[in-house]
């Protein structure tokens, strides 16, 4: 089989990170180390994400009065569909563009980067995935990812970043649906609820994305591109 891989950090920002991050990731920049090694390494294509939210997006609980981050929820319908429909959590404010929240870490080697897919700026959708809103029909907010991947040959995707129950699954499982082999480096992500990452990370494998160790061959292999 052939064998072109991409990386994807997913939304390594600063909004998600300690210890100023208005949605921090708790550990969130103990994943730089490995993510920097596997920037190192000779992937055909290096991606970096970015939540790049307006001031009115839906997911902010701000936008809704009386209602309270991480507890409450809102139910976001698809603008070219109204019969479908899903509950979605709210957040605090975070990732504002053009804020200092929402750069990428300082630590973080993005000179490595081939290009940037920035997400999440449509105000009336949620979008974990970096591509696309969670619709079935019709596909909404698309990024463009895939049709990236496709004109770039690859076959391989390998995801990293924050957080690892939101959008980095999201975009593992998309990427799997799209048709590449998908692997989640586990040392390079972490959660936002570490207690229930065990049964999420049970829902992703039983999905069919592979989650892998950073010493695993399925790693060891990029060395040899």
């Amino acid at each position: 089989m052939a064998f072109t891989p991409a990386l994807i950090v997913v939304d390594f920002q600063e909004d998600f990170c300690p210890p100023n991050g208005s949605l921090a990731v708790p550990n969130g920049r103990a994943i730089t180390s490995t993510v920097n090694t596997l920037l190192s390494f000779p992937f055909p294509l290096k991606l970096a994400t970015m939540d790049w939210h307006p001031p009115n997006h839906i997911s902010f609980a701000a936008n809704h009065p009386g209602c309270t981050p991480f507890v409450d929820s809102t139910l976001i319908t698809n603008p070219f569909n109204p019969q479908e429909s899903y509950s979605s959590r709210l957040w605090p404010v975070h990732c504002l563009q053009d804020s200092p929240g929402a750069r990428l870490v300082p630590e973080l080697h993005s000179a490595q980067f081939h290009a940037i897919v920035k997400k999440g700026s449509r105000p009336d959708v949620e979008m974990y995935s970096a591509f696309y809103a969670p619709f079935k029909t019709a596909r909404v907010a698309d990024s463009g990812l895939a049709e990236q991947l496709r004109a770039n040959n690859i076959t391989h995707v390998y995801v990293v970043g924050l957080a690892a129950d939101y959008c980095v699954k999201a975009t593992a499982l998309d990427s799997m649906r799209e048709g590449f082999v998908t692997y989640i480096v586990e040392e390079g992500t972490k959660p936002v609820d570490a207690e229930q990452w065990p049964e999420v990370r049970r829902q992703i494998v039983e999905s069919g994305v592979q989650i892998i160790s950073f010493d695993s061959p399925e790693v060891s292999r990029l060395r040899q591109i």
